[in-house]
């Protein structure tokens, strides 16, 4: 079985695969101080409360932008799995060109979703994810990675705000009703809702004008399903884009 790992700023995603099929996965809050030994306990839990002998996972493959995990990560496969893990890079077989001015800097997880995306769906696309930043990536009729856009994620422009505004408070990610709010909380909520669904909608209706042609739009990140709700113009939610992106691409990497 492979374990696939993304690291993300904000959580790691986790899936076992066998064969092609994602037979559990869990979400974890990142924290970069922890250790190897530390998640290799959490993970032997988790894996023996889903019935899944840790010697049946034989392959790692780990996408990471966050390198103090990168390193943890490896410790993990090497002393928990006895199997150095793939980590996701420019540098590996991807099967899709990176058609940019620096390749080497396209995050794992961006490369992840792309691979993902040509294989499983259909191009052109776009791949919105949201995330600690919600990211834009452009995959062109052809299959090729060809850029994209970042904006401020839901949370990273909620904290902003609350830390410079003092008599703001916390609110819950819940759409109200209407757009025009009377009390702090709805205001609050419309216009951090409604107005990332904007933003989502200005940024596709740009990305096809540069295209020429309708793209279809995919959804992934821990945090879609409360954009996705509130607009046409995201065709398809995957929350596990990116582990099945790190299938294919621990696929077309193996050594067997």
């Amino acid at each position: 079985m492979l374990l696939a790992v993304d690291v993300g700023n904000t959580e790691i995603k986790l899936g076992v695969f066998e064969g092609h099929d994602l037979r559990v996965s869990w979400r974890w809050s990142t924290d970069p101080y922890k250790l190897a030994d530390e998640y290799a306990a959490q993970l032997g839990w988790l894996l023996q409360t889903a019935g899944l002998p840790r010697e049946a996972v034989d392959r790692l493959v780990v996408s990471s932008v966050v390198p103090q995990l990168t390193d943890a990560f490896e410790e993990l496969g090497s002393g928990y799995f006895g199997c150095a893990p793939l980590h996701v890079s420019s540098e590996i077989q991807t099967g899709i060109s990176l058609i940019v001015d620096r390749p080497e800097e396209v995050g794992a997880d961006r490369i992840a979703n792309a691979v993902a995306t040509k294989t499983l769906y259909r191009t052109p696309a776009i791949v919105v994810d949201f995330g600690t930043a919600t990211t834009f990536d452009v995959i062109s009729g052809e299959g090729d990675f060809v850029g994209g856009c970042f904006a401020p994620g839901l949370v990273a422009s909620i904290d902003g705000l609350l830390t410079r505004a003092a008599r703001l408070q916390r609110f819950d990610l819940i759409a109200p009703d209407k757009v025009i709010g009377t009390n702090t909380v709805a205001c609050l909520q419309a216009g951090t809702i409604f107005g990332y669904v904007g933003l989502v909608e200005g940024i596709v209706g740009r990305i096809e004008h540069e295209l020429g042609q309708k793209a279809l739009v995919l959804g992934t990140g821990g945090l879609v399903e409360i954009i996705a709700a509130q607009t046409r113009a995201i065709n398809v939610v995957d929350e596990h884009l990116t582990l099945h992106g790190l299938r294919v691409l621990a696929d077309l990497n193996s050594r067997d």
